[in-house]
C-alpha cells in the first residue's frame, strides 16, 4: 500500500472549547469544596487553557500540567492517568520511566472524538487524584454533544 501523500485532515480543539472545559472542571470542584488548577493541552501536548482557583497550592500548577501530558501520551493504553499510574505501580505519583513529563496519579483525562485524542485535560488540587478525575470528566461533560 502506498504512503499517504496529500494533506492530512484531523480535527482539533478549539480555545472555545478547551475554556469551557477549563470552566466546567472548575465549577464541579467548587462545587464539590474544592479549589483546583486546571490545565487543558492540544493534541500536540501544548498548553490551550490554564485556570487556577483561589486558594490551590503553587505545585497544582504544574501537576494539572503533567496529569494532562500523562492523560494525552497514553491515550491509546488507558482511559486515565490514574490508569496509566496504576499499570505501571507508581507510588506517590512517581513519573513513568523515561517519559520526562508524566504523573503517575489520577486526574487526567483525554478529550476525544471517537477514537482519535485530540487534546487532555488534568486536575489538581482536590483531596485526592479521584475526585480530580471526576473535575475533568465533568469538564469533559460539558462539551460532549460537540465531540463527534
Amino acid at each position: 500500500m502506498p504512503f499517504a501523500q496529500g494533506l492530512i485532515t484531523q480535527k482539533a480543539l478549539s480555545l472555545e472549547m478547551a475554556q469551557t472545559i477549563a470552566q466546567g472542571a472548575v465549577d464541579r470542584c467548587r462545587s464539590d469544596g474544592f479549589h483546583v488548577s486546571v490545565t487543558v493541552i492540544d493534541g500536540s501536548g501544548l498548553l490551550k487553557v490554564f485556570m487556577r482557583d483561589e486558594g490551590t497550592g503553587p505545585h497544582t500548577i504544574d501537576l494539572s500540567r503533567r496529569k494532562a501530558y500523562t492523560a494525552l501520551t497514553f491515550a491509546s493504553r488507558w482511559k486515565t492517568s490514574g490508569e496509566a499510574a496504576k499499570a505501571w505501580g507508581s507510588t506517590l505519583g512517581s513519573p513513568m520511566p523515561n517519559i520526562e513529563g508524566t504523573a503517575g496519579v489520577a486526574g487526567g483525562v483525554p478529550i476525544k472524538v471517537g477514537s482519535e485524542t485530540i487534546g487532555a485535560v488534568g486536575v489538581s488540587g482536590a483531596v485526592g487524584g479521584d475526585k480530580d478525575e471526576a473535575c475533568a470528566m465533568a469538564g469533559i461533560a460539558r462539551v460532549v454533544d460537540k465531540l463527534k
